[in-house]
């Protein structure tokens, strides 16, 4: 049970971490966000956990892939923003993820490509 609160801590830190340098600095707390913090102490909490490397390696693959779906949203919230309001902009970005999800998906299948 300590261990579980130990990971909550210590990830949730990451979080408060990024949104207090984010007040502090646009661009590095967007610098810090970009990092891969989280996935950073998933791979490390998986090693810790005795998880055997062929799970620790497809984390980071699939990680991989699974972030360039998000990617056109973060060009279209700042976009967004000035023109619908912050939940109108959050509502259209959590769209557009699922549709790039969607259309990703899509391409994987018809085009055959193997993600592991």
């Amino acid at each position: 049970m300590k261990w579980i609160i130990t990971k909550y801590l210590l990830t949730a830190a990451v979080v408060v971490l990024v949104s207090e340098a984010a007040k502090r600095s646009d661009r590095f707390g967007g610098f810090i966000a970009a990092l891969p913090m989280i996935t950073i102490l998933t791979l490390v909490w998986l090693y810790v956990e005795q998880q055997p490397q062929a799970r620790i390696a497809n984390h980071a693959w699939y990680t991989f892939w699974y972030v360039v779906p998000t990617l056109p949203m973060f060009l279209a919230f700042p976009w967004l923003l000035p023109r619908l309001g912050f939940w109108w902009t959050m509502g259209a970005s959590v769209l557009i993820t699922v549709l790039c999800f969607g259309l990703f998906a899509l391409a994987v299948r018809r085009f055959g490509i193997v993600l592991l």
